[in-house]
């Protein structure tokens, strides 16, 4: 204890900190020696009866050792008369979860958990709703990728602990990747997270205080809620419109900004959508948060999966005042989203930002001290080699897919699929009134399971019921059997209208 209490001991003023206590005096069979470490007070004995107290902000922990510990003070325990120090101490176990996992839901788990989901037998599965390219095995990386990542481990120069920011050599090849003339970028504006997923976690958590709230797209990710929610931030639903392929409600999403408006988010291309938002409503966007001075938060994980024809500009490079942090990773664009590498760019304009998030941001990040390493170290390989064939062979792959899917579903009755221009996903819209064997979206899609042995997701997991979302990363051969199957399961439950239009002909 002697070496222990000098280290915690500090000279100045006669705080806590240096506050100490010589030993008692009155027994010289004993030693008992005091001394303040923080708010922390520890007592020690010595002999046959020894116990330990140890007191932190205001909990008392007790445990004991030796079989005759001095309890004759404690009320009910060897006749103690009256209440002492010992009569406060817990008596029983309490551990309880704390507000921030109570808070934490993931609507996609909590409505795809509820559904009672049996295939038929006679037909094997198909899964459409899960946004991982890689589990059916027909989207590999590039050999290009692979090599990078083999290197960097062979090197055994990426084994440690790096910056909890990133390597600045990981980081300047990042910066250099997505800097242009219009939204120039510099290593200190790169921040790299384990996976697009922690860099949205900390550009919200740097933003956002409890009782703040963010403007989130409906439908949306389901994630900006998720993380939002267990942090005490409101979170306000801002309309994308399927009749004008997923645009903004502009006027709706002006309307819920007020003072406590800490951000909006802002994902182009869409998921769960696959929209995509022209260079003209991507400036009307910018438009309503430099009127209300609301800075932006763009998931642009996306961002270059987008078919021939359409163009995706980035949201900072059309942004002359309006501040933005831009996430980003390896996961879609290079088919390894279980490398779990992300970035934040901070896009700073007029200095809005200041010095301040960045600090904050890299106070956040030192909570886990960062991505991966042995990705980090190839990283810069993996933008600088990864050949342009690639990324057009699988945005090619995905529009052949998507129009495959819309096509058969246009056709039939009861649906109204919405066409994309990138991502991963099509979302198809369910005309509830056809259908009245169902009580909505989450019925639809667990019968579908049951009787074809097709997943879709219903997209109430997304806030946005009577629609559902479909991944189109599937094989083609795949895809044109599920919406087979869909095509005879609607036709089946499929009721026309009564020519009154007030009913269903049965």
């Amino acid at each position: 204890m002697e070496g222990r209490a000098r280290l915690y001991t500090r000279a100045r003023g006669p705080s806590i900190y240096n506050r100490r206590e010589t030993p008692t005096t009155h027994c010289s069979s004993s030693r008992t020696r005091r001394c303040f470490l923080g708010v922390a007070y520890l007592r020690s004995s010595t002999m046959d009866n020894e116990s330990r107290a140890v007191q932190l902000n205001g909990n008392k922990v007790r445990g004991q050792t030796g079989g005759n510990s001095r309890r004759q003070n404690s009320p009910g325990v060897g006749g103690g008369a009256g209440p002492t120090k010992a009569a406060s101490r817990r008596q029983r176990w309490d551990v309880r979860p704390s507000e921030m996992a109570n808070n934490t839901l993931n609507p996609i788990r909590a409505i795809v958990d509820g559904m009672e989901l049996t295939p038929n037998p006679d037909k094997p599965m198909i899964s459409l709703s899960i946004g991982d390219p890689t589990v059916f095995g027909n989207l590999p990386t590039d050999n290009a990728v692979l090599q990078a990542l083999k290197d960097a481990i062979d090197s055994q120069q990426y084994n440690g602990y790096a910056p909890s920011v990133g390597y600045l050599k990981s980081r300047q090849a990042v910066a250099s990747f997505y800097s242009c003339p219009e939204a120039p970028l510099e290593a200190e504006d790169v921040i790299l997270a384990s996976g697009c997923s922690q860099a949205i976690d900390l550009a919200i958590s740097v933003l956002c205080n409890p009782g703040d709230n963010i403007l989130v797209p409906c439908p949306g990710f389901s994630l900006y809620k998720t993380l939002a929610v267990s942090m005490g931030i409101e979170v306000k639903l801002y309309n994308l419109l399927p009749e004008k392929s997923w645009e903004v409600d502009l006027q709706q999403m002006e309307s819920l900004i007020d003072e406590r408006t800490s951000c909006m988010i802002v994902t182009n291309p869409s998921n769960p959508c696959g929209s995509v938002f022209s260079e003209e409503h991507l400036r009307k966007i910018l438009q309503v948060a430099s009127r209300r001075c609301v800075p932006v938060l763009a998931d642009e994980i996306y961002s270059d999966m987008v078919f021939p024809g359409c163009s995706c500009p980035s949201m900072a490079s059309l942004s002359t005042d309006v501040p933005v942090l831009s996430c980003s990773g390896l996961a879609k664009r290079w088919l390894v989203p279980g490398w779990r590498m992300g970035w934040i760019l901070i896009h700073d304009r007029n200095d809005v930002f200041g010095s301040k998030i960045r600090q904050g941001l890299l106070k956040l990040s030192q909570r886990i001290l960062g991505a991966c390493t042995v990705v980090q170290g190839a990283l810069e390989s993996i933008l600088n080699n990864t050949p342009q064939g690639f990324y057009d062979s699988t945005v090619g792959f995905l529009k052949t897919n998507s129009e495959i899917c819309f096509n058969e579903l246009n056709a039939v009755p009861g649906l109204n699929p919405v066409m994309p221009s990138g991502a991963m996903y099509l979302m198809v819209g369910i005309d509830m009134d056809h259908f009245p064997g169902f009580k909505d979206d989450v019925d639809f899609t667990q019968q579908l399971v049951t009787e074809q042995s097709v997943f879709c997701l219903p997209a109430s997991a997304f806030e946005y019921p009577n629609f559902f979302r479909i991944v189109v990363t599937v094989p083609e051969e795949m895809m044109v059997e599920a919406c087979g199957r869909i095509r005879d399961f609607c036709r089946r439950h499929h009721r026309p209208r009564s020519r009154n239009g007030n009913n269903l002909d049965q």
